[in-house]
């Protein structure tokens, strides 16, 4: 099984200081990963705004993790409209990127214990 990766589990993996940091890299370990153009821009701003990391160190993160990790990339393929409804306009990137990854035949890795999209897989 391949597993996309939610923006906030990316942030917790490659953000040392995030409090979910080693769950994370404990729940990767000998996984499949995917990431798509949504998780690199997510990772982006969240690492710049929340975090204060530089633009550049931001970028060089995501590089590095690129080439070391070499994740399958997905091209963001859907609409927005695809795939199961957003239960609220706070979970519309969540949902859209479960989505992405069903019509991949992926799952979706998150730390949202809330998320309830069939594709969801609580990082743990």
């Amino acid at each position: 099984m391949t597993y996309l990766l939610d923006i906030s589990t990316l942030v917790a993996w490659l953000v040392p200081a995030h409090a979910h940091n080693e769950r994370v890299r404990q729940w990767v370990a000998g996984k499949k990963l995917a990431i798509c153009p949504l998780t690199e821009l997510g990772f982006l701003r969240v690492a710049i705004n929340a975090y204060h990391a530089k633009p550049e160190d931001a970028r060089a993160s995501l590089k590095t993790f690129k080439e070391v990790i070499q994740p399958q990339f997905l091209p963001a393929d859907i609409s927005a409209l695809d795939g199961e409804p957003f239960p609220s306009a706070r979970k519309s990137t969540d949902w859209y990127l479960a989505n992405l990854a069903a019509k991949h035949g992926m799952k979706w890795g998150t730390l949202d214990v809330d998320a309830r999209h069939p594709a969801a897989v609580l990082v743990a």
